[in-house]
């Protein structure tokens, strides 16, 4: 693409078939050529129609609104399910807590993505099996192999939305990463709508009270729940429509947080020597252990993400470098203290569970790691760490099929 924009700079005609062709590719590919470009009256004019961005909030079309609202009701219908049923809410929500909120943002972008029939099939397929399986599962309150495929349950049904996301396979790498970045503005735009949504409530139930009526219950078994569930879904239509809100958040977010979470784990690991406490032997402080390891990940590929997007300087490169190094001794650590734990007291599903994850993230975190050394050398382009997440993501959809759908008869539904 590179080398064709080069070739018609000055033949607008070609430039826009090349554009109509790819728009994302042509558009990452014309930026990183720009600097060079830059002065030339076409690609001035290319520059500023594919960077343009509005400070006004855009609320697309009366179909996208239709869409988001008839989503976010069938979502806080699907919620309040026990209820209209008379259903036990321990049984409906550790197994249909996905199927809340992923079945309508994957609606959606196979909508906006405008999905083949075959694709869409398949998509239905694929949830509706996990509807039938998880809710198969035999009752049993003890059982780890549950509790895991409700867990896992949950990744493959972001799996689902990341097949949705990416539409069709072209550029497939490129549209994971994008999926990532959506990810990491989804929580940053469902965050800010869910403290909106706080104040909100804190003022309508005080105001109901200084008149003498309790609206707490009512508020939150409905308003609430539905709020709850329309938050994530309104989070992606803003994005979608108004990519200039989170786009210059999450960058600022990412960097912010990149060497504060550097200096924390240090400190963690050199407190962890002096305390009492240690992984091998206090499950619960592994448990704990494993949730800081990934979310430290999510952060670290989340911060490439966006990477991927921008130009990076050099120091920022080197933060992650050393972020991934110390996320692999923390990862080291949590791994040799599940084998411990599996050699001491045996097999279980939980520890086979653990042990798998931790030995997938470890091969991720090492691949990365290698591939921002070279970044940080100038021996590779930044563009490549990216490919590397990207082409890694399919394994940790094996893995939450293995674990979702395998495990419960491979461990005899212990």
């Amino acid at each position: 693409m590179k080398d064709q924009i080069v070739i018609h700079i000055n033949d607008p005609k070609q430039l826009e078939k090349l554009y109509r062709t790819n728009k994302s590719q042509f558009k990452q590919a014309f930026n990183e050529l720009y600097p060079e470009l830059k002065g030339s009256t076409v690609a001035d004019f290319w520059d500023e129609r594919l960077n343009y961005e509005s400070e006004t909030v855009k609320w697309g079309t009366g179909k996208e609104l239709v869409f988001v609202i008839i989503a976010s009701l069938l979502a806080g219908l699907i919620a309040k399910l026990p209820v209209l049923l008379n259903l036990s809410e321990d049984y409906f929500y550790p197994r249909n807590i996905g199927f809340i909120v992923f079945p309508a943002l994957t609606a959606y972008f196979a909508w906006k993505n405008k999905l083949s029939t075959g694709k869409i099939a398949f998509i239905a397929c694929a949830t509706l099996a996990g509807v039938v399986f998880i809710n198969y599962l035999p009752n049993v309150k003890t059982s780890d192999t549950l509790i895991l495929s409700c867990i896992h349950l949950v990744l493959f049904l972001g799996s689902i939305l990341c097949f949705t996301f990416v539409g069709d396979y072209r550029n497939i790498e490129d549209k994971r990463l994008a999926f990532l970045k959506y990810l990491g503005d989804l929580v940053v735009m469902t965050g800010l709508i869910g403290i909106a949504g706080g104040i909100l409530t804190a003022l309508t139930i005080n105001l109901f009270l200084l008149i003498g009526l309790h609206i707490e219950d009512f508020y939150f078994n409905y308003i609430g729940v539905f709020g709850a569930c329309a938050a994530p879904i309104v989070a992606t239509y803003l994005i979608q429509t108004n990519p200039q809100l989170v786009g210059k958040i999450s960058p600022v977010i990412a960097k912010l947080f990149s060497p504060l979470v550097l200096v924390m784990l240090v400190v963690y690991l050199i407190a962890i020597i002096y305390s009492a406490k240690n992984p091998y032997n206090d499950r619960e402080f592994l448990l704990i252990f494993n949730a800081l390891l990934v979310g430290v990940m999510a952060l670290i590929f989340f911060s490439i993400a966006e990477t991927n997007q921008s130009t990076k300087s050099n120091t920022q490169i080197w933060i992650l470098f050393l972020l991934s190094v110390v996320t692999i001794i923390v990862n080291g650590v949590a791994l040799s203290a599940i084998i411990f734990r599996i050699v001491q007291w045996g097999i279980t599903p939980n520890r086979v569970a653990v042990l798998g994850s931790n030995a997938l993230i470890l091969i991720n975190l090492l691949l990365v790691t290698v591939q921002l050394y070279k970044a940080a050398q100038r021996k590779v382009n930044i563009s490549a760490v990216g490919k590397t997440i990207a082409y890694y993501l399919p394994i940790y959809l094996i893995w939450a099929i293995i674990v979702t759908f395998i495990f419960p008869f491979l461990f005899g539904f212990k």
